[in-house]
């Protein structure tokens, strides 16, 4: 398992005025949360976050290298990632402790591979989930789950039962529920609305075309 580390401080303000501070410093507000123990204040540099964020994509394992009155070493997920929804702009970060003999739940990315048969009969491949919550040891989170759909029918659907987890991973969600599906394309027919116009136009073109015979 890799984790990426990221430089944090700790911080004894909190509220609007420092956190504002923080940021047009290039810094966020953050939080640690461990097992049992007291949450700890932080402020992360923006940049350095995005930058592991943006390479990593999902389930982002962070060893925070915290700077205060010690230093310490946690290892963490990002529980919750605040975006202003504007600007885009990371806005606050809580991190969660990992302990390697501990399972985590967390929710993995389904990755669709293959064609399905039904695309050369006009099939849709339409997709229903595109993660599974999962119960499993640091040590066996995936990257994500393969899912192969290349004999998949007009009609034909997998469901969360349908897939095979790896080994060690334990699916949370309902195995009744759907994932992925191959759907007849249906082509809408004109509304009569849009008839009628077409029809009004079709007449005026005909009257203002030259009638055969007529003189000039």
């Amino acid at each position: 398992m890799e984790a990426t580390e990221l430089k944090a401080c700790t911080r004894k303000e909190s509220g609007k005025g420092p956190a504002r501070r923080f940021r047009k410093e290039g810094l966020i507000p953050a939080v640690f949360y461990g097992r049992g123990e007291e949450a700890i204040l932080l402020s992360v540099n923006a940049a350095n976050l995005r930058k592991i964020i943006k390479e990593k994509k999902e389930n982002v394992f962070i060893k925070l290298l915290i700077e205060g009155e010690q230093s310490l070493e946690k290892l963490s997920l990002i529980k919750e990632l605040q975006i202003e929804p504007v600007s885009r702009r990371f806005y606050h970060a809580d991190f969660y402790e990992i302990r390697m003999d501990h399972k985590l739940t967390v929710d993995v990315p389904l990755r669709f591979a293959g064609i399905p048969v039904g695309f050369e009969k006009g099939g849709e491949l339409q997709h229903l989930k595109r993660d599974l919550k999962v119960a499993c040891l640091p040590s066996a989170l995936p990257d994500f789950i393969e899912v192969d759909v290349s004999g998949l029918d007009i009609g034909d659907s997998i469901k969360v039962q349908d897939i095979k987890a790896p080994e060690g991973v334990s699916v949370l969600d309902p195995g009744d529920v759907g994932v992925v599906m191959v759907a007849v394309v249906k082509v809408s027919a004109p509304q009569p609305a849009e008839e009628a116009e077409g029809e009004e136009a079709a007449k005026v073109e005909e009257e203002a075309s030259p009638k055969e015979g007529a003189k000039g």
